[in-house]
């Protein structure tokens, strides 16, 4: 029941994002073809690229929800982690596209060249900002919401169209007000904030994908549970896997030797239901009884 809820939120919010990317593509590119804009006209491709980066989130959670199967008795969950590695590589091919853009027009040196845009390309780019910095906030609470890494990916994917357009709002001032070089050199820092999200989207979508534990955090609370429960003498091993955003614990404890089979079985179960009530990201808890050492 909860996956088909959090499935819902994502897809409710993939439809936003598309819906607006379209409406901003197309205004961004009328305004940068009616006020002779170069980097509106590049915005505006910006904005139709994160169309094609949500209909990857929309296929990465759908297969992500899918029930457990013959093939894939573990589930899918991996699936998001692998959409949310594509959106970081489309992310960070964005960045070196501008940042690349930037530092070729920097070192050429002449700006002669540059036409001066339009009043409509500015306003075009204040909008772009809004809205697109609107999306981010709007995405990243359902990615947090729900735990998806690639609803974050795509919140941040929306965060570097905004950047973007704040590269395109500053160089259109600054060649209205006869400052050219402003436009490359946003487009060069704004390389290096998408380049730095991109980095970290990559980073947590790998750790989750290689078995990565749990964060210390975490692993100290489910030991205060585990301990807590009547009839644990100690923990002889904890581990912990994070896979997609799920979490897999396996824990080794010690009870009383001399109590029956099923005592022992009660405690562990105890242990096992405890967890996972706790953690509701726990999708599995293994727990294995040895005898209290003497």
């Amino acid at each position: 029941m909860k996956n088909s809820s959090n499935e819902q939120i994502a897809m409710r919010v993939s439809a936003v994002s598309i819906i607006w990317n379209i409406i901003l593509s197309f205004f961004k590119l009328f305004a940068g073809i009616f006020a002779h804009s170069g980097a509106m006209i590049s915005d505006a491709i910006h904005s139709a690229s994160d169309v094609l980066s949500t209909f990857i989130v929309i296929i990465g959670v759908k297969i992500a929800n899918r029930e457990s199967d013959d093939s894939h008795p573990y589930g899918h969950e991996r699936m998001e982690c692998v959409a949310a590695i594509i959106l970081a590589v489309i992310l960070f091919i964005t960045g070196l596209g501008i940042g690349y853009k930037g530092i070729l027009i920097i070192m050429g040196g002449d700006y002669s060249h540059l036409t001066v845009p339009g009043l409509l390309a500015l306003i075009a780019a204040v909008i772009s900002i809004l809205v697109k910095e609107g999306m981010f906030w709007y995405t990243r609470a359902a990615a947090k919401k729900i735990d998806s890494g690639a609803l974050m990916a795509d919140a941040w994917h929306h965060r570097s169209d905004a950047l973007s357009s704040v590269g395109s709002f500053a160089g259109i001032l600054g060649a209205r007000m006869g400052y050219p070089i402003l436009d490359p050199i946003a487009s060069v820092i704004i390389c290096g904030f998408i380049l730095k999200a991109a980095f970290e989207i990559f980073m947590d979508s790998i750790n989750k994908m290689t078995d990565a534990a749990c964060d210390e955090e975490v692993i100290k609370e489910i030991k205060n549970i585990i301990l807590n429960q009547k009839g644990v003498i100690k923990i002889d091993q904890l581990k912990t896997r994070l896979f997609g955003d799920k979490i897999y614990v396996d824990v080794e404890i010690q009870v009383n030797g001399d109590i029956s089979l099923r005592e022992a079985h009660d405690i562990a179960h105890n242990v096992h239901d405890s967890i996972e009530k706790h953690f509701p990201k726990v999708k599995h808890c293994m727990v294995h009884v040895n005898p209290e050492e003497n």
